[in-house]
């Protein structure tokens, strides 16, 4: 079981379970976690500095954190992604342009900072929700959960899930 368990988390989480999910976050913030995913939603009125403790919280945890994007631009708008911290991942001729498929390393400051801008600008038109593929076990989703407990304001635990053995009907 994790070195690190935290008391509030100890009551909730018994050493023969394992988590199916778990969610927490704030009233402009939820965050899911799952073994290869952390789903987020950013409300329209999250400060932009909540955007930065989550996206630096993620990145203190497991810094092998990816999120995958695809966008169609210009060929010589390719190498400018790639100069904020983006992997090009695939590339190829469409109509309007390239379609590029990049990953964002949570490992690289440059790539977070402007992955954070990028969030920023879609809230301009609405909410906000984001995939970041991680391999995260049930010690990493309790060290995140604390971390961001101890680095945002009003961060509370909102739901457990565990994983249930299926029965075979065989």
């Amino acid at each position: 079981m994790c070195a690190q368990k935290t008391q509030d988390l100890e009551a909730k989480l018994s050493p023969p379970q394992s988590l199916g999910s778990f969610e927490m976050g704030r009233n402009d913030v939820d965050v899911v976690c799952t073994y290869g995913k952390i789903a987020v939603w950013f409300g329209r009125k999250v400060p932009d500095y909540i955007i930065a403790q989550v996206l630096i919280g993620i990145s203190k945890v497991d810094p092998s954190t990816v999120h995958e994007f695809e966008i169609i631009c210009d060929f010589d708008e390719i190498t400018e992604y790639e100069s904020k911290g983006y992997i090009l991942v695939s590339y190829g001729k469409t109509a309007g342009g390239y379609r590029v498929n990049y990953s964002i390393p949570f490992s690289n400051k440059k790539a977070l900072f402007h992955l954070s801008r990028f969030v920023l600008e879609e809230l301009q038109k609405g909410e906000v929700r984001k995939d970041f593929y991680w391999n995260g076990s049930d010690c990493d989703i309790q060290r995140l959960y604390q971390e961001f407990r101890n680095s945002i304001d009003s961060w509370e635990l909102k739901a457990i899930n565990y994983k249930t053995e299926q029965q075979t009907s065989r």
